[in-house]
C-alpha cells in the first residue's frame, strides 16, 4: 500500500513541474540581420584618359580673285574654284574630366558637364593642276593644306542610367587649333601667290555615347593603374562616344609675291568633322 502511495506521489510531482516549465517564457531567436547593398549612383566628379579617331567630312575649300584678272584666273580654271579634302587620324591621346548628377540612385535621369582635349595632330594637302595660260602650255599648279593640331569640347549631357549602364546625348561648345595654307604657283613653278592662317578657333559639338562602371569585383579593375598609384576612387568606368564637331569657315588672304604675282587671291577653309572617343574615368563620390 505504501509503495503505491509513493508512485502516486512522484508522478503528481513530476506533472506539476512539466506544467510549470510549460509556463515559463521561452527563449526567442534573435532577428535575422540585413546588410543593405550599396545602390549604384553616377552621382559625383570624374576624369580620366581617352584615345580617339578622327575624321572629316569633304571639307571644301572655295577660292575668289580680289582684282578682275584674278577673278578671270578662277574663272577660267587657272586657280581652283571649290576644292574638298578629307582628313582621318588616330589621336595620339587625350583627357577628359566633368561632373554627373543622378536624380534617383540606381536607374534614373542623368545630368552634367564635361570638358574632353584630344591631339588630333591630322593634317591633309591637296595639290591642284588648273588650266595652263596658253593652250598646250604648262599648268598652273595651287597648293592647299589644312590641319586640326587638337581639338577640344565643353558640352552638357544628358542621359539615362539603368543602373552600371549610362546612355546620354551630349551637345556644346568645340574649340582646337586651326591651321590652312594655300600657295599658289605660275607655269614655271615659281611661287606667285601665298597665304596661311593659324591660330585658335571655336565652333559647336553634338553627338552621344555610352558609358559602364566596372563592378568593384571585375577583374577589368586589376588594370586600373589609379590603384597601384594611391589614388582614391569610387568606380571605373569605360566609355565609347560619337561627336560630330564644326569650327566654322576662315578666310585667308593669299596675296601675291612680290615682283612675281599681282592681286591677290581669298582662300575660305571649312573645318568640320567627327571624332570617335574611346576610354576610361575614375570616379569620385557618389556612394
Amino acid at each position: 500500500m505504501m509503495k503505491k502511495v509513493l508512485l502516486a506521489t512522484a508522478a503528481s510531482a513530476l506533472l506539476a513541474t512539466a506544467a510549470g516549465a510549460a509556463d515559463l517564457p521561452r527563449r526567442a531567436a534573435p532577428p535575422p540581420i540585413f546588410t543593405p547593398v550599396p545602390v549604384f549612383t553616377w552621382t559625383g566628379f570624374y576624369a580620366g584618359l581617352e584615345s580617339a579617331y578622327t575624321f572629316t567630312d569633304n571639307q571644301r575649300i572655295t577660292t575668289t580673285g580680289v582684282l578682275p584678272a584674278n577673278a578671270t584666273n578662277v574663272a577660267l580654271g587657272r586657280r581652283p574654284g571649290a576644292v574638298t579634302t578629307s582628313q582621318d587620324g588616330i589621336a595620339n591621346i587625350g583627357g577628359t574630366a566633368g561632373y554627373n548628377y543622378q536624380f534617383t540612385p540606381g536607374s534614373g535621369i542623368v545630368v552634367g558637364i564635361a570638358n574632353s582635349i584630344d591631339w588630333t595632330d591630322i593634317t591633309k594637302n591637296r595639290f591642284v593642276l588648273g588650266a595652263p595660260n596658253v593652250a598646250g602650255g604648262p599648268p598652273n599648279a595651287s597648293q592647299f593644306r589644312q590641319s586640326l593640331d587638337w581639338l577640344g569640347t565643353l558640352t552638357g549631357r544628358v542621359g539615362y542610367a539603368f543602373d552600371r549602364v549610362l546612355v546620354y546625348g551630349t551637345g556644346g561648345l568645340a574649340y582646337g587649333n586651326v591651321f590652312h595654307d594655300a600657295n599658289f604657283y605660275n607655269p614655271a613653278g615659281a611661287l606667285q601667290f601665298a597665304g596661311r592662317y593659324d591660330d585658335f578657333k571655336t565652333g559647336y559639338a553634338y553627338g552621344g555615347g555610352i558609358e559602364y562602371a566596372l563592378p568593384t569585383d571585375s577583374f577589368l579593375s586589376n588594370f586600373a593603374v589609379g590603384r597601384y598609384l594611391g589614388i582614391k576612387y569610387d568606380a571605373i568606368t569605360i566609355k565609347a562616344e560619337y561627336i560630330h564637331y564644326d569650327l566654322g569657315t576662315q578666310n585667308v588672304l593669299v596675296n601675291a609675291v612680290s615682283g612675281v604675282g599681282t592681286g591677290a587671291y581669298v582662300s575660305r577653309f571649312r573645318t568640320e568633322g567627327n571624332i570617335v572617343r574611346a576610354g576610361f574615368n575614375y570616379k569620385f563620390g557618389g556612394f
